[in-house]
């Protein structure tokens, strides 16, 4: 199932979040505006809002702050891109340059800025002090994921549980935080509020264990990023961390000098992990993660949402993009 297909029941809801995006880009400063619009325009396949959405409907929510606070998430999810590609150096993402490349530096680290202060702005209108509350956190987490991230660069030693946490503060925590703004705006219990934020960090680590499989069984058209760039920028991901512990001497040595270097013969390492469990291990790990999160929901009362919500945790692991 494509992505379209699985969220056609949030037709109307997605339309009424892309609004307030475009509405809310709104600026006197014309720069801002561009890379903005050139960032959100660019084809993202807005997860976490429609994650925040579906949580809502399965709970019954009937107001109309689930359309802002999924703007709000998209808006810091953005920032993060923008930031990150900065950091990494990166010039593609989703199949076209990333904002960096065609704008510098300087403008997508401050126009990154200017979105998460935006999304501060928005976010207080909730008038919920629980609302600013998890969001404040949820951007405390990132920061200190990416901090984590910066310090396993170039060392082939990490281990998978260092990598699983910041897997779960840097790329899960927003899904997190996502699924449970949705319980609180819907007035959830307390169990409820729980099983949303569990379901939201699971399957936003099996999206992330899902990437990592792709960098190495895709093809970088359908992928829309240059095949291996993790690898390229010494970040020892899931499949490389799986190889390190199970491949032969040599296979090891390949992907030892080419996580502490960034550089290496790629291709090599590539065929080392296809010739290995490494791609099965983490196709696992992330579906393990997925059952867990349909798992989780098992309290919440049949709808069609909440059926929507366990096809999103297949589609988690299924997906080839």
């Amino acid at each position: 199932m494509s992505l379209p297909t699985l969220f056609a029941p949030l037709a109307d809801d997605m339309q009424a979040v892309d609004g307030v995006i475009r509405a809310r880009l709104d600026s006197d400063v014309p720069l801002i505006r561009t890379i903005a619009d050139y960032i959100i325009g660019g084809g993202g396949k807005r997860m976490r809002p429609a994650l925040l959405l579906m949580i809502a409907r399965a709970l019954g929510y009937r107001g109309s702050h689930h359309h802002l606070l999924a703007a709000v998430i998209e808006f810091i999810h953005t920032a993060t891109l923008l930031h990150d590609d900065v950091v990494d150096e990166s010039s593609l993402r989703r199949g076209r340059a990333t904002a960096n490349a065609v704008f510098g530096n300087a403008a997508s680290v401050l126009v990154g800025d200017f979105l998460h202060s935006r999304s501060f702005q928005m976010m207080v209108e909730t008038g919920s002090v629980r609302v600013m509350q998890i969001l404040a956190d949820a951007t405390n987490v990132i920061a200190e994921g990416e901090v984590l991230q910066l310090l396993n660069v170039h060392d082939p030693a990490v281990t998978e549980e260092r990598y699983l946490q910041v897997v779960r503060y840097k790329t899960a925590r927003l899904f997190e935080a996502s699924a449970h703004l949705a319980a609180v705006l819907a007035g959830a219990t307390p169990e409820q509020e729980a099983a949303a934020a569990e379901f939201g960090r699971r399957v936003g680590t099996a999206f992330q264990l899902i990437d990592d499989v792709l960098d190495y069984s895709g093809e970088a058209e359908a992928l829309g990023k240059n095949l291996g760039d993790d690898l390229r920028e010494g970040k020892p991901t899931l499949p490389l961390i799986r190889l390190l512990e199970t491949g032969t001497e040599a296979q090891q040595a390949l992907v030892r000098n080419a996580i502490e270097h960034g550089e290496g013969d790629f291709a090599a390492v590539g065929a080392a992990i296809r010739a290995t469990d490494a791609l099965a291990y983490t196709r696992a790990r992330a579906a393990a993660e997925a059952d867990a999160a349909a798992q989780a929901l098992a309290g919440y009362p049949e709808s069609e949402f909440l059926d929507l919500l366990r096809q999103f945790a297949a589609f988690a692991v299924s997906r080839d993009r």
